[in-house]
């Protein structure tokens, strides 16, 4: 029963992984292109960047970029703090 079980579960990973390498794209080809060519037409006149990566990383997702920096800076915190080293005396 138990290897049966393991082969269902093998043979229905295996499906997932067929059906999902059958669904992809070609390569190269992007699925919707209607945001890029704004990003690339109005970043200079609403974000006043020269760089579009700059313009689309700071302004229009800038709160975002500003949540992952505090889950940066909150996981470096728990690492520092887990691995501090106290002055007592050692065993």
């Amino acid at each position: 029963m138990r290897r049966a079980l393991g082969l269902f579960a093998f043979l229905s990973f295996v499906i997932f992984l067929l059906a999902a390498a059958i669904s992809l794209r070609p390569f190269g080809e992007p699925p919707h292109a209607e945001m890029d060519t704004y990003f690339i037409e109005h970043a200079q006149e609403e974000a006043s960047a020269n760089n579009v990566v700059t313009s689309v990383v700071f302004d229009y997702r800038g709160f975002d970029t500003l949540g992952e920096a505090t889950v940066l800076f909150t996981a470096v915190s728990g690492v520092l703090m887990a691995l501090r080293h106290y002055g007592g005396k050692e065993k």
